[in-house]
């Protein structure tokens, strides 16, 4: 079902899914509560992109690389091909609205975003990375967006596909600026919220120097108040998301469709760490629904855990199951130098307030009816996306050319134009 901006902004709004009637309670634009109430850009001066140059005057990269607090507009639609480079948003308080462009809004190609810096909403944007014809493990290796050292970040209903790195993360050093946890913690990426996206269909034999590296999320070491909610993850072999040492995360109705690998996944590695004390990662996984396809491995387990470190855990109505109905094992512990404890949590000792969390027999409904860019003016590979979750299609890949690649990005920009 395609919706239109005026059945996405309506409230409630009624999505069907599995029939299923699911009424939102806020418009569009509402976000949902994290640990940043950041604004970005809003209250600054306005940035009017106006052109679909990679750079230049009147381009997306110019506006971004602005000073001050800056809200980030598109009177112009399409394709920016970024030619094998990264945007790089390095100056504070910044609002990207690519909700203002015309249809088919802005969609970035061969290339990524990465943002170092705070105070950031970005919402409505695609990125398309692609290997771009590179060879197998010739070191063509691009996250779809990644927040590396970054604080007070909303990336909310944007869209990413076909990284050959990491199509979406929160990321950063693990550990900088001194001795202790609270240092490395104010060093890194932290108050992160990743809700309502669509990460999809991360290369996997493809140009990454390691070989296979379909991956959804990456959520590193020591990274804190992080929020991954009501985003659909499809045809990813790993990385659902995995969540390293000492992070404190929240994953919340997200929808989780054919991962390959590994679904949900924690990982203190003892060798990363080195001779420093191991910190207790916290997560809260609460109301997520996980649907196996044709990449799901038969004995997937919704969480592993795995390495040296321990993790706090609260685990709360999640349906998990694969393709043929039955139910995903909830967790397996894979031990190196030692096996890991799981501490369990009776209550979420990480979660956000004022969020509120619906019944997993929801999720499903509301997030493909909502997750993604633009849900009222959804591209090409969006809609297929959603058309496979409701059909049980599709598959992890390895080259973005066997599912149409640029030429349905720009075949759909033109019937639009």
């Amino acid at each position: 079902m395609q919706l239109t901006r005026r059945q996405i902004v309506a409230v409630p709004l009624a999505a069907s899914a599995a029939g299923l009637s699911v009424p939102l309670s806020a418009a569009a634009d509402d976000r949902l509560p994290g640990w940043t109430a950041t604004r970005g850009g809003d209250g600054g001066r306005t940035l009017i992109v106006t052109t679909l140059a990679p750079g230049g005057p009147g381009s997306l990269a110019e506006a971004l690389a602005a000073s001050g607090p800056r809200r980030i507009t598109f009177a112009v639609a399409g394709i920016i091909d970024l030619g094998r480079t990264t945007l790089h948003l390095r100056n504070p308080f910044v609002t990207i609205a690519g909700e203002t462009a015309p249809s088919p809004g802005i969609t970035l190609i061969r290339g990524g975003l990465s943002v170092a810096t705070h105070d950031v909403v970005i919402r409505h944007i695609r990125v398309r990375a692609g290997a771009d014809g590179a060879a197998p493990r010739s070191g063509w290796e691009v996250d779809g967006l990644s927040c590396t050292a970054a604080h007070d970040v909303i990336i909310d209903q944007c869209s990413f596909a076909w990284a050959t790195d990491e199509n979406l993360s929160a990321s950063g050093p693990r550990f900088a600026g001194g001795d202790g946890v609270a240092d490395w913690r104010a060093h890194t990426s932290r108050n992160i919220s990743l809700t309502r996206n669509i990460v999809a269909e991360g290369l996997s034999n493809a140009s990454h120097a390691k070989g296979e590296h379909s991956k959804g999320s990456l959520i590193h070491d020591n990274t804190t108040g992080i929020l991954v909610a009501q985003n659909l993850y499809a045809h990813n072999y790993e990385r659902h998301p995995l969540v390293k040492g000492g992070a404190q995360v929240a994953c919340v109705n997200n929808l989780i469709y054919d991962p390959g690998n590994r679904c949900i996944h924690y990982a203190l590695n003892g060798f990363e760490w080195g001779d420093r004390p191991y910190v207790t990662g916290e997560m809260s996984i609460v109301g997520n629904v996980v649907r196996g396809g044709r990449s799901t491995r038969a004995d997937l387990p919704f969480l592993i855990v795995e390495g040296d470190g321990d993790l706090g855990l609260h685990m709360a109505d999640n349906h998990v199951h694969h393709a043929d109905g039955r139910p995903m094992r909830p967790i397996r512990i894979i031990p190196t130098e030692r096996t890991p404890r799981i501490l369990d949590r009776p209550r979420p000792v990480v979660w956000p307030a004022g969020l509120q969390r619906l019944p997993a027999d929801r999720v499903e409904a509301l997030v493909g009816a909502r997750a993604g860019a633009r849900p009222w003016d959804r591209d090409a590979v969006d809609r297929r996306i959603v058309a496979q979750l409701r059909s049980g299609e599709g598959r992890v890949i390895d080259d973005e050319r066997s599912v149409g690649g640029y030429d349905v990005l720009a075949r759909g920009a033109s019937d639009r134009g």
